[in-house]
């Protein structure tokens, strides 16, 4: 176990090692688009909400359809937030539209910095807990929580494209500018650079606290809930607690995810809080390797880099119907993900390999 816990933290560490050459790979001119070291920074967001879906999911064997709903509450919170500082505190055009005179009660914790990171965390995680304490105190799982998951999304998705005034509708919360001020164009790529690390860091230390977790006597317990949840509730955990813990600070993970990708892509709309983008979210997991830590951020790497190139062009009409198959092959055939496929199946194929080979000389 230990040996292979190592070999995930050199894969992660390979990982972290080539996002951190790309900036410079843009300076030095190897790179000749900025656009794909912002993509790479969404990337980084969707990386830290995989692993979040693997502690629950992989680890825990919750599996939530409904994480986009977290994401794109913390995406709000810090679009929220600069969107006050790109019109010095007063209101939106969309408020203007919706005929507000001043600036929502709702709106008015987002003009103090501070204030605005807490609930960036505090939002998805209350809401989470709240939710949390309710199902899992009522021993609810399995299919059933995931429709209950995918319930909630819908239900907030329809709320936000309904309060046009207070969410800008279906358009959402668009031409912000991250924390840094303005990262796109040549002559802010210190800055991008510079959010680019920043986020990286928020990638690295997120990836070292749910190792620790995991691999301590409460990542032993995760596991004893996915593998015999009634075993481990008769031998004297309360597992409601534990389940109700880690959901929560898998959204709180979503939540930090979504800030991030704000502060990237300049805008935030409720399509970030799809089903379908939840979704989508669960197949960056199964792709990379459910119960590993890196083969979510391997997965959620390695399906948006594909959907980067594939979906425009001649592929784009095709493209979500190829990432529907690789989730079903790898469901049926590859439960391991590409993970599972060089620590478990390459090694048994090799094993037969040599079996066979002996077998022949033998004859």
């Amino acid at each position: 176990m230990r040996l292979k816990n190592k070999g995930y933290h050199i894969c992660f560490a390979v990982i972290v090692a080539i996002l951190a050459l790309m900036p410079l790979l843009l300076s030095a001119g190897v790179i000749t688009s900025s656009s794909f070291v912002l993509f790479l920074g969404k990337c980084i967001a969707f990386s830290i909400v995989a692993i979040g879906l693997d502690l629950i999911w992989g680890y825990t064997g919750i599996l939530s359809l409904g994480h986009g709903l977290y994401f794109a509450l913390g995406g709000y919170a810090m679009a929220m937030f600069l969107k006050l500082q790109a019109t010095g505190g007063k209101i939106t055009s969309f408020m203007q539209t919706g005929g507000m005179t001043e600036l929502p009660v709702i709106w008015r914790p987002f003009l103090y910095a501070p204030l605005a990171m807490i609930l960036v965390v505090a939002v998805p995680g209350i809401l989470a807990g709240v939710i949390g304490f309710f199902i899992f105190r009522n021993r609810i799982k399995g299919v059933y929580f995931s429709i209950i998951s995918q319930a909630l999304t819908w239900a907030a998705y329809s709320l936000f494209t309904g309060l046009q005034s207070y969410t800008g509708g279906n358009v959402g919360i668009t031409e912000i500018t991250s924390l840094l001020g303005s990262i796109k164009g040549d002559s802010n790529r210190g800055k991008m650079f510079l959010l680019f690390y920043i986020c990286l860091a928020v990638l690295v230390l997120i990836y070292i606290l749910s190792g620790f977790l995991t691999q301590k006597k409460f990542g032993k317990l995760l596991i004893a809930i996915r593998d015999g949840e009634n075993r481990t509730y008769f031998s004297g955990y309360c597992v409601s607690r534990y389940k109700n813990f880690i959901y929560v600070l898998s959204a709180v993970f979503a939540g930090i995810a979504g800030a991030i990708f704000a502060n990237f892509n300049g805008s935030i709309t409720p399509a970030q809080m799809t089903i379908s983008y939840s979704i989508t979210m669960v197949i960056w997991v199964a792709v990379g390797g459910r119960g590993t830590l890196v083969g979510a951020v391997l997965g959620a790497f390695l399906i948006n880099i594909c959907d980067y190139n594939f979906s425009s062009g001649t592929m784009v009409e095709i493209w979500q119907y190829i990432l529907g198959a690789i989730f079903v092959l790898t469901i049926l055939f590859f439960k391991g993900g590409l993970v599972g496929i060089v620590r478990d199946q390459l090694p048994e194929w090799k094993k037969k390999l040599t079996r066979r080979e002996v077998e022949q000389h033998g004859k």
